[in-house]
């Protein structure tokens, strides 16, 4: 024994080493082991869920998975298919998986979303606003899309729906397990929907929100600044501003008022009425249509206007703070001052990486539910659409309350409604 700890004590630095060696690939091996018994658990609840009887006459529930490989820096897919597929097939689902490999994929695919009972979208943020741009436009209408319940699988590095849906947690094998087990539940929240048209024909749909702005142009370049660890995020902001400052971002802003929510539509049709009643109806509803009075003139919509002189714009839906009971349906826009110092710029650039939609102190904070962004001509730069990038162009935004249905975890609905009842 002595000799030993003389050879350990002439060889300090060899020891030193090992030791920490040692103490890393122990806590890498328990840290694999809890994940392990992470996914047991989930397996045997999801078990659960398969055992339960059915009907003979009553089909599997029929699940279209599409998952973008490509998230999470390439990792997405063995993330599922360790995590969350065991999870799905146990349930005793009927489970399709897609992989959207290449843009436009998903919209070959609108002659199976037909018969699918609920779609699950595994990736981040880039995979949900590519499957609601691929398939809501298509070939089925909006109104049958929009009864679908989606799940959401966070798998990508940017998964702001997550944070709504789904409890934080530090572990990713949880957090992905917690995610999947919720879309066996069954619980579901509405979620709203922003439709942003610009100069193109084809509509771009976002479920979180626009940027445009100083704070996402800065953001944007965080990853370059790789090689200083937990100081890029302010080195990118920092040295942003060795552009011209302070930095303006000009144009104007027509905007509607929030809206009535109207009540909740039932969940099932009533029966048709026979055939007599239905005659009625046609020939009372022809003579209410012929024309008696000159029709009065339909009151103008009341739109309001603002001059824009900001460093940034956001406009985003109301799906980071979801009320349940919330008897009007608005989103939020927020203009920020344009009089910010270099020192606040790079120390709220931080807080902004980490909620780019937060509205701060001293900026206008409007309540709409349809806009409409005027640019001036020449306007260079992009937008950030769901944290996909966008040409900045002038653009329509108007309001899709409650358009989707997404899988949440109980717990959180349950907390949603505590807090709209305090």
């Amino acid at each position: 024994a002595v000799k030993v700890l003389t050879t350990l004590r002439n060889h300090w630095k060899k020891t030193t080493f090992g030791v920490c060696l040692l103490s890393w690939g122990g806590h890498w091996l328990y840290g694999k082991h809890c994940d392990n018994l992470l996914r047991r658990a989930a397996c045997q609840e999801a078990q659960a869920f398969g055992n339960e009887l059915i009907p003979s006459s009553m089909p599997l529930k029929k699940a279209t998975v599409f998952l973008n490989p490509a998230a999470c820096k390439g990792k997405a897919r063995n993330l599922f298919e360790k995590n969350a597929a065991p999870i799905l097939h146990l349930s005793g689902l009927d489970v399709t998986v897609v992989k959207t490999d290449y843009e436009g994929q998903a919209k070959k695919l609108l002659e199976l979303m037909e018969n699918t009972d609920l779609i699950i979208i595994a990736g981040g943020d880039g995979t949900v606003q590519e499957v609601l741009q691929e398939l809501w436009p298509g070939s089925l209408r909006i109104a049958v899309f929009s009864k679908i319940p989606i799940g959401f699988i966070p798998l990508g590095k940017t998964c702001t729906l997550s944070n709504t849906l789904y409890p934080e947690s530090t572990n990713q094998v949880e957090h992905i397990t917690n995610a999947t087990l919720a879309i066996l539940k069954g619980e579901t929240v509405p979620l709203d929907v922003l439709q942003i048209k610009g100069e193109k024909e084809q509509p771009v749909f976002a479920v979180t929100g626009l940027r445009w702005g100083s704070y996402r142009d800065a953001g944007v370049k965080v990853s370059k600044y790789w090689y200083l660890g937990p100081l890029k995020t302010k080195a990118a902001h920092f040295f942003s501003t060795f552009k011209e400052w302070p930095q303006k971002h000009q144009g104007a802003l027509m905007y509607l008022g929030p809206t009535e929510r109207p009540p909740e539509e039932p969940e099932e049709k009533p029966p048709r009425p026979p055939l007599y009643v239905r005659i009625y109806r046609r020939l009372q509803l022809y003579w209410a249509s012929r024309p008696k009075e000159i029709p009065q003139e339909v009151a103008p919509e009341d739109w309001e206007e603002l001059k824009l002189s900001t460093i940034e714009l956001s406009i985003a839906t109301r799906n980071r703070q979801l009320d349940l009971t919330r008897t009007e349906d608005f989103m939020d826009i927020c203009v920020e001052a344009d009089t910010v110092s270099k020192g606040q710029f790079v120390n709220r650039g931080s807080q902004k990486m980490r909620d780019p939609h937060v509205c701060p102190e001293g900026s206008q904070c409007i309540q709409a539910s349809r806009c409409i962004l005027q640019l001036p001509e020449g306007t260079e730069g992009s937008f950030g659409i769901d944290n996909e990038e966008y040409e900045a162009m002038p653009v329509e935004v108007k309001l899709l309350p409650r358009k989707l249905r997404f899988f949440c975890d109980p717990r959180m609905r349950e907390q949603m409604l505590r807090a709209a009842a305090q």
